[in-house]
């Protein structure tokens, strides 16, 4: 069931999105060459505290989980799509890191997720970000009144495939609220003009994850968390929880990211 939000409830939605947003940034300039996985966990962590904000992945176990999250960001490394766990692993030059963090504010959840590269780039890596980057405008630009589901993922799914890109089967974007994940689905591909239709009060986390090498196969890592790309190939994902309002799509994690 999908439960659209009044306008006070957005507002607070966006409370609890500009401390996610805070916490990607505080994280993005913690990262760097030495630093530890949980070293940048503890960043989010510390800004979360400061918010008075709880967070929505620290103990969450779905159906699929051996164990609770134990951490208050993923943090995905090269190989790795989503769901990395903080590790004492330490940043080398060249990593590439995906970051997805969330935060409960008064009721309402923020979820949101940057990729970067740590040190010195790889081209191919800063093509992958920039296009998982459009994806993402691509599909909040489709997010308004009128469209359906399946524009968001048509439009997100149009951007990754033409760059050559791998779409992992099964993941992508969601409903958020009260809880982290909400109805409804909302897939990184689909068909234009299909779907739930798009109301004024759906608030929608949308998430493109690319895979460099164009398949489209991951597996789990041993953690039972992690998934990673089946060649070994690096991934980016990017995300924002965004609104669905009469005046158009309302970005509520936006972020300062130099």
């Amino acid at each position: 069931m999908v439960e659209l939000k009044t306008n006070t409830s957005i507002d607070a939605m966006h409370a609890a999105g500009q401390v996610v947003g805070r916490a990607l940034t505080a994280v993005r300039q913690a990262a760097d060459v030495g630093v530890s996985l949980l070293e940048l966990d503890e960043v989010a962590r510390e800004v979360l505290r400061e918010a008075g904000a709880a967070s929505p992945f620290l103990g969450y176990r779905p159906s699929f989980a051996p164990t609770p999250f134990p951490a208050v960001i993923c943090a995905s490394v090269n190989d790795a799509i989503v769901h990395g766990i903080p590790t004492r692993r330490r940043l080398r030059d060249g990593d590439l890191v995906s970051v997805d963090c969330g935060a409960g504010l008064d009721g309402w959840v923020g979820d949101s997720a940057i990729s970067f590269v740590v040190g010195r780039p790889r081209p191919a890596d800063l093509r992958l970000i920039d296009a998982a980057e459009r994806a993402l405008a691509a599909g909040i630009a489709a997010a308004v009144v009128g469209n359906r589901i399946g524009d968001i993922s048509h439009a997100v799914g149009r951007v990754c495939r033409a760059g050559g890109y791998g779409i992992p089967a099964g993941f992508g974007g969601h409903g958020v609220g009260r809880r982290m994940h909400e109805d409804p689905d909302v897939p990184n591909e689909g068909r234009p003009g299909r779907g739930l239709p798009l109301r004024h009060g759906m608030v929608l986390a949308i998430e493109p994850m690319l895979i460099a090498s164009g398949k489209d196969t991951y597996h789990e890592a041993d953690d039972g968390w992690t998934l990673r790309t089946n060649d070994g190939s690096r991934a980016a994902h990017t995300e924002h929880t965004v609104a669905i309002t009469e005046d158009g799509p309302r970005i509520l994690t936006a972020r300062e990211i130099p």
